[in-house]
């Protein structure tokens, strides 16, 4: 049986992937920016400021400066080749094969389990305004709304996570603007108490001390999860050469904006001690100038950052088996394209797999499937370093002269790289030593575990496959010569 599964392995070269070239920049653009903007902004800032104050400001700033340096790392791989395998493509050609199916099951995972806890939430989030509707109708109804749209066409995804962008940057802005009135116009019932002193007039910057802030970090690396997303969009891109190092160049503002200018007007607004775990900060804050639909605003918010984030998980779940495919490290039937030639069987299984996430909600306790949602953290550092250690060993095959300058050069070159994986180390000890993440850790493992019997038996059936792209990876990176 396993051996028919790996029979229609398909011979494509890695640049020759057979997809449209459907996604413009002003799609390119709004999937960056909806990248960086999610649920982990809205609900997930408010454990944050319980736990370390305003401080959390600097701590969104300092992990913002690293998840820039590991873009423009990304920046770099994608100017020099443009993939629709992205991360797992690279891993594959600079550390071996081995990597490369790491990588590329490790970040299906993450957004196969990302699109589980989205799918749900989102019908917790419908439950608001219709509390009498199933929660596992209005998940199954989302499920398949998205994925006929990604079935249909790349350009339709594209539009729709154009819109869902759209919301999201529009009500921050909006926040941001309506904050500042209050703040120097001093309308509203929060008008008399609103002040940007309360950033360090309130037990002082630091309340709870550094460490606490520290701490925070761990969660702060989790709202930026999805921002690599732009990574897997290259091989569909009109001019990836053009468009990607733009929208990774409007990180920095996108992070200052989104992130630290929302953060700074709502502490200001609100003193921090105001705020619970739990509870969306931006509920809190609006709820307290008056504003009368501020909870059903930010709710129809946050079912759209779900929404979005499910519908980008299909996406990219469904290139990455596709690339796995293509390479004979997952099942031949997974490269299939239909007529609009998008992935449809590598959608359908991915889909099938989110909507499992349903049933099991219902059959296991909050809490476990919370466990389960968290490693995505972990998936997602991994991918992170993967981009971070990739970049280093492109960068010394190039001084080396075996492969062309990058067009789009990350500033620092490979100090910054050095430097970035430094602290995603320190995150992943942060989450070794909080209790209640603590659980990604010992779940990783579990999944290493898996993944490298699933090798040892793709290396005992399909032998060639893998010592064909060790091969080209060797080439590539310098360590060896063609003799053909």
């Amino acid at each position: 049986m396993a051996e028919r599964l790996y029979d229609e392995v398909v011979d494509a070269k890695p640049d020759e992937e057979g997809y449209e070239r459907g996604l413009g920049s002003r799609q390119i653009q709004m999937i960056a920016i909806g990248g960086a903007i999610g649920t982990g902004l809205f609900l997930g800032a408010g454990t944050a400021i319980s736990k370390s104050g305003p401080s959390l400001i600097l701590s969104y700033a300092v992990a913002g400066v690293v998840i820039f340096a590991i873009m423009r790392a990304l920046g770099e791989l994608l100017t020099y080749r443009p993939v629709s395998g992205s991360f797992a493509e690279y891993a594959r050609e600079f550390l071996g094969p081995f990597a490369g199916y790491v990588t590329g099951w490790t970040y299906w995972l993450f957004w196969v389990v990302t699109g589980m806890a989205e799918t749900t939430a989102a019908a917790v989030y419908v439950r608001f305004w219709a509390p009498d509707i199933p929660q596992w109708l209005s998940a199954l109804v989302f499920l398949v709304i998205l994925y006929g749209a990604n079935l249909i066409s790349v350009k339709l995804f594209g539009e729709i996570e154009f819109w869902f962008s759209m919301v999201k940057v529009t009500a921050i802005i909006g926040m941001i603007l309506i904050g500042i009135g209050v703040l120097t116009l001093g309308f509203s019932d929060a008008g008399d108490t609103a002040s940007i002193t309360h950033l360090w007039e309130d037990g002082g910057f630091f309340p709870k001390g550094i460490g606490a802030t520290v701490m925070t970090l761990q969660i702060v690396m989790f709202a930026y999860l999805g921002v690599e997303l732009v990574g897997v969009t290259a091989g569909e891109s009109e001019n990836p050469q053009k468009t990607l190092p733009r929208a990774i160049n409007t990180l920095p503002w996108r992070i200052a904006l989104f992130y630290i200018g929302s953060l700074v007007i709502i502490l200001s607004l609100v003193p921090w001690t105001e705020f619970q775990p739990g509870v969306s900060p931006f509920v809190a804050a609006f709820g307290k100038i008056g504003i009368p639909a501020a909870a059903g605003i930010i709710n129809f918010v946050v079912l759209t950052a779900a929404l979005s984030s499910c519908n980008s998980g299909m996406y990219s779940t469904g290139r990455m088996l596709r690339d796995l495919a293509l390479r004979g490290q997952a099942p031949g039937r997974l490269t299939k394209l239909n007529s609009r030639r998008t992935p449809s069987v590598a959608i359908t299984l991915s889909c099938l797999l989110m909507g499992a996430g349903v049933l099991l909600n219902a059959l296991v306790p909050a809490r476990a499937f919370e466990y389960i949602t968290s490693v995505a953290t972990v998936c997602g550092l991994w991918t992170w370093a993967m981009i971070l250690i990739c970049q280093i060993r492109y960068r010394k095959a190039w001084k080396g002269g075996h492969l062309p300058p990058p067009g789009f050069k990350a500033p620092g070159g490979v100090w910054s790289s050095w430097a970035s994986l430094a602290f995603l180390v320190l995150v992943v000890v942060l989450i070794a030593l909080d209790e209640d993440n603590r659980i990604s850790l010992y779940v990783f493992p579990v999944w290493a575990v898996l993944l490298v019997v699933g090798y040892q038996v793709l290396k005992r059936r399909r032998p060639e496959a893998v010592h064909a792209v060790a091969h080209d990876h060797l080439h590539a990176a310098g360590g060896g010569t063609d003799t053909h």
